[in-house]
């Protein structure tokens, strides 16, 4: 680490004098811009050029044409192409994004997987439609294993990987992980992920190793050199191997907020000191992809910013191998959509990831654009020349089809014995004890052992998000053959022991069979992306059901051990205070047989492993404090922190529980303001029936939607529709998972609108809020007729207390739609500025009913 970091800072040294000697009028220009890419190191790749792999690349560009080139720089998903779209247009890549399986078979075989890999590579060098013999590669992402595949070996997630702080195991889980990946039939992994998280609000917390780049840049280094080899010897790219992916370039960890895809506004420095480190050590590895960013820095979205993906990543810092965009990114740059998007090329993305069937306008649209020169054809010749260098290097044009590699479809490797004995050793590592008075740990295993929780017997609980399916949720443990979960892996020793165990989650026993102590396991339920974004570090706040369930045990006299399952820390002092030990386990993953290793003696009372995770993460002092190494606040439990058996514990058990959720909202939530706010998406409705709004007009039947100019261009809605009409507009989440809006039915926040009545009348207008659930979930507000004859041609909001809605059985923690507005009569009617607001002076609120 020490080595890196001195090289990293003489080539930025070198990099200074070389502007301040006046060698590069571009730098100098770019300085004057505000920006300085002598920040960025020139990375030395230890992946070697060769000149033959040069020469062939210059070899097959010239006989490509423009529809050829563009298909390489295409990767639409396995859900929305066929083999004859393969076979047809000779795609230069393609990805199965979360929760995507072949034949659209949650439990596909590995057979399935092998076949689906082999038909599209044999279309892709069929040549009878498009002319091309180019292979196709297979993106996927394993970012704790092949953790797509039923049956495969799943480690801890990244942020356990950081506690155990030991880059030789993080190799070695690379190894095993792309043995797994090459058995389906695929070539390409988009990991590892290298964001320095810096708000542990951020729902990818788990996804990074660390808040602090000292671990981050080390990892990165061995996880590439893991997946694709060693570049500076001759087992690069071997059977064994497959293409890396160094993601999400760059700042995705500093965002504002955490806010998943938000704006990180650090300085230049700071973005390559903090930000960037994972790129100097995957890059040096020898990485031959970078994923670009949803992210944006100060304003601009990454995908479409010039400076950071050419200026600085390919010019200053060397890297030559392709950018490929991650889902969709590209349609969020100014000016572009999905299907349409030449910015980012010319920016400097090489290849589009397009997901749904946005690929087909995007292709057309693409080569069109190549053709009038509105992306240059020299930008477009050396995308493609990037994207065929990795193939050369990474074997693909010499290597058998996907089913005669050497590992395709040998299910003996899928979550083998010696990789799920690696992943039981990465757990035992990961694992960071924070309390442990009077020493109660570890535990003889020939006790009464009573365990509970609903995070006991959850293999899918314990293994988070992308798992299986993109939130990690409805999952089984029998979608885990193979897998053992924390209650299995502690039952398998107690009963070896001769001890009584048993499991109840809600930490009921039988009279007269009192345990000796009791094991509760809790903790976050599985989440990925922006649907874990959270406004406050408070665990279970409002429902302080694991709590509870902790102080029923103790007030029974049962000692009680706490297994607490997470994306990230929280603020969880007064399970704390209630627990006598206290363990981070992160998110383990499918071994959970390696909790109880580090949990338990041996039948002969001796240790079997002790605690060595350390924190890579500071343990918040409060809900709301967002502390990092180095930034001067004391958190509860400070980077590095982590006892072990020899240490003697010295934690009280009168650790504040006080918190006003209302600090951690903001005073204002938008959910519409001229558009949906993330991650809701805007429907217009009529009946029982909804379309999605995708333009400033639409119709349903006899309901008229436009968007209207209040106080800027077209903020706010216009509904027009006929006496017949049960007219309206409802916001629903974008990607079908909930959100927890309780923060905001804690602090007494109201959801709001404004209304204008233009012409016509209202006979009826009904508020409601939908979660995710049966019936009880559609809770509905109708607004007193007193109050709907006062409305008029002049804007008024509306307020509804959220109260209201959970007093009619709304779950608001997981809340599908926040708003639906059902109105009735005939008129035209304009609706803007959809909230939620802590206070509502100026408003017509709408009592319970």
């Amino acid at each position: 680490m020490n080595n890196l970091k001195r090289t990293t800072l003489l080539y930025v040294c070198m990099a200074s004098l070389l502007s301040a000697c006046g060698q590069s009028k571009r730098l100098e220009t770019e300085v004057e811009k505000g920006k300085d890419p002598s920040i960025w190191p020139n990375i030395t790749s230890e992946l070697a050029v060769s000149e033959d792999v040069e020469s062939r690349v210059a070899t097959l560009l010239a006989d490509m044409t423009i529809e050829q080139k563009v298909a390489q720089m295409i990767q639409p998903e396995i859900r929305d192409i066929t083999v004859e779209d393969m076979r047809k247009y000779g795609f230069g890549s393609y990805l199965n994004g979360g929760g995507a399986f072949p034949n659209g078979d949650k439990h596909a075989s590995v057979a399935d997987w092998v076949a689906l890999a082999e038909s599209m590579y044999q279309a892709s060098i069929d040549a009878s439609l498009d002319g091309s013999t180019i292979p196709t590669m297979w993106g996927t992402d394993a970012v704790h294993g092949h953790n797509n595949v039923i049956g495969a070996t799943l480690f801890p997630h990244n942020i356990g990987l950081g506690a155990a702080n030991d880059a030789k195991l993080i190799e070695k889980i690379a190894q095993a992980t792309a043995k797994e990946v090459l058995v389906t039939g695929i070539d390409w992994i988009f990991a590892p992920t290298v964001a320095t998280v810096r708000d542990d609000r951020w729902g990818r917390t788990y996804e990074g190793y660390s808040e602090d780049p000292e671990i981050v840049g080390d990892y990165a280094y061995a996880i590439v050199k893991g997946l694709q080899g060693d570049g500076r010897s001759n087992t690069v790219f071997k059977d064994q191997h497959v293409i890396s992916t160094v993601k999400h370039f760059v700042g995705d960890g500093g965002t504002l907020k955490g806010d998943d895809q938000g704006n990180n506004v650090v300085s230049e420095e700071t973005l390559f000191k903090i930000h960037a480190q994972g790129y100097v050590g995957g890059l040096k590895a020898g990485s031959q992809s970078v994923m670009a960013s949803f992210n944006s820095w100060h304003g601009d979205k990454i995908h479409g910013n010039k400076y950071l993906l050419t200026t600085v990543l390919k010019d200053r810092m060397g890297f030559d191998g392709f950018v490929v965009g991650d889902w969709n990114g590209h349609g969020q740059i100014q000016g572009c959509t999905n299907d349409n998007c030449p910015q980012a090329i010319n920016a400097g993305l090489d290849m589009f990831m397009a997901p749904t069937k946005s690929w087909k306008p995007l292709f057309y649209n693409t080569v069109s654009q190549v053709k009038d020169g509105t992306i240059p054809l020299s930008r477009v010749n050396d995308a493609v020349s990037r994207i065929l260098r990795v193939k050369l290097r990474a074997g693909l044009f010499n290597k058998p089809s996907p089913a005669q590699r050497l590992y395709a479809g040998d299910s003996k490797i899928m979550g083998n014995q010696q990789h799920r004995a690696l992943a039981r050793e990465a757990v035992r590592k990961s694992l960071v004890l924070l309390k442990n008075k009077a020493g109660i740990l570890p535990l003889s295993p020939k006790q009464n052992i009573l365990i509970s929780g609903d995070g006991a017997n959850n293999i899918g609980k314990q293994s988070g998000g992308w798992t299986i399916t993109w939130q990690g949720t409805n999952n089984a443990n029998t979608d885990f053959p193979g897998g053992t979960s924390i209650y299995e892996g502690i039952k398998q020793q107690v009963l070896k022991a001769g001890g009584e165990i048993t499991l109840s989650v809600d930490g009921s026993f039988e009279k007269g069979n009192k345990p000796d102590v009791a094991i509760v396991v809790f903790g976050e339920e599985p989440y990925a992306e922006g649907q874990g974004d959270r406004p406050h570090l408070a665990y279970q706040y409002s429902t302080n059901k694991d709590l509870q369930l902790i102080k029923s045990l103790k007030a029974q006299g049962i000692p009680v051990v706490s297994l607490f399952i997470s994306g990230r820390p929280m603020w969880v002092n007064a399970e704390l205070n209630a627990s006598d030990a206290f363990v981070a386990l992160w998110l383990p993953g499918s071994e959970g047989g390696g909790v109880a290793d580090v949990l338990l003696k041996d039948q002969h009372n001796s240790i079997q492993y002790d605690f060595s995770g350390r924190l890579s993460f500071s343990w918040p002092n409060s809900p709301t404090q967002h502390v990092n190494r180095f930034d001067g606040q004391k958190p509860l439990f400070e980077y590095g922190y982590g006892l072990n058996y020899a240490k003697i514990d010295t934690l009280q058990d009168n650790l504040s529980e006080l918190f006003d959720v209302s600090t951690s909202v903001n005073e204002v939530e938008f959910l519409y303001d001229g558009q949906p706010k993330k991650p809701w998406a805007l429907y217009l409705t009529e009946s029982n029936k909804k379309k999605p709004v995708k333009s400033n007009s639409e119709q349903l039947n006899g309901v008229e939607y436009r968007t209207i100019d209040r106080f800027v261009q077209e903020d706010s809605i216009q509904l027009s529709f006929r006496n017949s009409d049960i007219a309206g507009v409802q916001l629903l989440s974008k990607h079908g998972f909930p959100e927890d809006l309780s923060a905001y039915v804690n602090s007494n926040a109201y959801l709001t609108f404004d209304i204008s009545l233009k012409s016509g009348t209202i006979s009826t207008a009904i508020v409601g809020m939908n979660c995710q659930g049966g019936i009880k979930c559609n809770s509905q507000i109708k607004i007193p007729e007193g109050k709907l004859s006062a409305l008029n041609s002049s804007w008024q909001q509306i307020a509804v207390p959220l109260t209201c809605f959970e007093n009619l059985g709304a779950e608001i923690s997981q809340t599908m739609s926040p708003f639906k507005l059902s109105l009735v009569g005939n008129a035209e009617v304009g609706i803007g500025k959809i909230a939620l607001r802590a206070s509502a002076s100026e408003a017509l609120i709408i009592e319970c009913n």
